[in-house]
């Protein structure tokens, strides 16, 4: 099986950046799913499904941002990329949901001729339903990137 997947996975035709559709893990606030959209060479939706380990009351944890991306902010021989934008965040407790305006900053490292990229992020957010309440999340993470 192990054998299988790996076949299935040499065989498909990978971009390392700037190109198709990523998926991976994000440990932190909130830890689960990644996912990652390119709509052009320096704009994606980054997208995020999740649990928040920082509240007991908590049950899912849903992001979305709309992200640009710079390269010529960190000087490098490394691909390292900066990214920032808006996005939304949906935070679904036990007793109540709160929906709120998200917005991201975040390193990603692309790794030379690599079919994932590793990134770190942190993310302001401001609920506004059912109440106003600043909340941070902050997390790492790695895609790994088909066509």
């Amino acid at each position: 099986m192990l054998s299988f997947g790996v076949l299935i996975l040499t065989s498909l035709n990978i971009y390392s950046q700037q190109k198709g559709f990523g998926v991976g893990i994000i440990a932190g606030e909130p830890t689960g799913i990644s996912a990652k959209y390119w709509t052009s060479e320096t704009n994606a939706f980054h997208l995020g499904l999740g649990y928040s380990f920082t509240s007991s009351n908590s049950l899912l944890d849903f992001y979305s941002d709309y992200v640009f991306h710079n390269s010529d902010i960190i000087k490098t021989k490394e691909n390292l990329v900066v990214y920032y934008g808006p996005g939304a965040r949906l935070k679904i407790q036990k007793d109540n949901a709160r929906l709120g305006l998200r917005g991201v900053i975040g390193i990603i490292w692309v790794p030379q001729d690599a079919p994932i990229d590793l990134f770190v992020e942190l993310a302001p957010i401001l609920d506004i339903i059912p109440g106003t309440k600043f909340d941070f999340a902050g997390a790492v993470g790695a895609r790994y990137f088909f066509k």
